[in-house]
């Protein structure tokens, strides 16, 4: 049967787990299967690297947070992953110390007041588009068959695979974020002028 729907977890776990000839399991929840766990383990760390990289699907842009009261301090969500300052706060030298902002200058955690910044979230599996879900997938199918078996074989297949997906990745995230080379590149700056 075809799937008519994008890739689920459960999916992506029992694509990664044949990479090492295991048969499916039917939940990722209650899986005493030892390979599905670590495959489910192997999927959480590529897609969280995945993220990291801040794409157009999980950057917001101006994004404003207000600090918490009375203390002033700024709380980042559960789901930052990487934050910088923009716009008019740019100038603000402000790093992420655990789920805070930390303000370098000054010394403190007490920001006092609303901040715009660039924020990369960490998006459940099941919210990214397709083309990131295929490309997580196989890239953790490859270091998880690595990781049991090591085959160097298997291992230069699954690459292939692999960089096929992330150009996939590369193109839709050009698609959807209008991305063009005079927009975007330092052509862009010189033909602005």
């Amino acid at each position: 049967m075809l799937a008519d729907t994008p890739t689920t977890v459960l999916e992506a776990v029992n694509q990664i787990i044949a990479t090492i000839g295991e048969p499916p399991v039917n939940s990722v929840e209650d899986s005493g299967v030892i390979d599905a766990v670590m495959a489910l383990q192997a999927l959480s760390a590529v897609n969280r690297a995945v993220q990291l990289k801040g794409w157009h699907w999980n950057t917001e842009e101006d994004y404003p947070i207000a600090p918490s009261y009375p203390e002033g301090e700024i709380k980042l969500p559960r789901n930052a992953l990487k934050v910088d300052t923009t716009g008019a706060d740019k100038s603000l030298d402000l790093v992420v110390r655990g789920q805070r902002l930390y303000d370098r200058r000054n010394h403190t955690f007490e920001i006092g007041k609303t901040v715009k910044v660039e924020i990369v979230f960490l998006l459940p599996f099941e919210e990214l588009p397709e083309a990131a879900r295929t490309y997580i997938t196989i890239k953790a199918g490859r270091r998880f068959q690595e990781g049991q078996i090591g085959s160097e074989l298997l291992s230069n297949f699954s690459l292939r695979d692999e960089q096929m997906a992330l150009f996939a990745l590369e193109d839709a995230e050009g698609e959807t974020a209008d991305l063009n080379i005079l927009d975007n590149s330092f052509i862009g700056e010189v033909t602005s002028r």
